[in-house]
């Protein structure tokens, strides 16, 4: 089984996978503990503040065994700068021409964005099957998802934006969704008063919801 395969495998199990964003290098590694204690066991580290890059490195660093990624990539220079701090994947808002060339030639599995049929049958073409379907709520939540991917059997999405314990079992109700992404069992308030015991509660949360939900269908 390549790479990328075995990463398609661990998404279709991993139910939820959190979307973290922090900016201060003491936060890093209890925040992955905690929301390791919880059940999660892939991270997505998004590149949205100057001292991302060196969260996600610190991250892969201190949790070796741990599936770790990095988000927010635009650029093939991002990429390959976030693979060389030990990212283990790669997630795009979206996706451009060369983010496409330059994620076909690498190892590194790559999940790109799309939120139009256009977008998903480009990315098919191209050899990507497993997408992120963003921002999931604000163009038009599962319901959307559901009737844009009836034609298009063959992909695999991981909705994230807006999603919540609200509106969890609409997505992971679809076949065609392997996962979610989201940050609410990550509430700031938490992370600025260090209250890892309260988001491995919610990440435990989070998870027994994901589980008591019915089989896809």
């Amino acid at each position: 089984m390549s790479v990328k395969s075995e990463f398609h495998a661990i998404l279709d199990t991993a139910g939820i996978v959190p979307v973290i964003s922090v900016s201060d290098a003491k936060q890093v590694a209890p925040l992955v503990q905690a929301l390791f204690n919880g059940g999660l066991r892939v991270f997505e580290f998004t590149l949205r503040h100057p001292s991302a890059m060196q969260a996600l490195k610190q991250a892969c660093e201190t949790f070796p065994n741990e599936i770790i990624g990095a988000g927010s990539v635009r650029t093939p220079e991002q990429f390959d700068e976030a693979v060389n701090a030990g990212a283990q994947f790669i997630v795009s808002p979206g996706s451009t021409p060369a983010l496409i060339a330059h994620a076909k030639q690498q190892s590194v599995p790559w999940l790109p964005g799309a939120a139009t049929a256009s977008e998903m049958m480009t990315l098919w073409d191209a050899g990507f099957c497993y997408l992120k379907f963003f921002p999931a709520e604000a163009n038009g939540g599962a319901a959307a998802l559901k009737a844009i991917s009836a034609p298009l059997g063959e992909l695999r999405f991981c909705p994230t934006g807006g999603i919540n314990p609200q509106n969890l079992h609409a997505y992971l109700g679809l076949t065609c969704v392997a996962c979610v992404g989201g940050s609410w069992m990550l509430p700031q308030n938490l992370i600025d008063e260090g209250d890892w015991q309260g988001i491995t509660a919610l990440t435990e949360q989070a998870l027994n919801l994901a589980k008591s939900l019915p089989q896809a269908n």
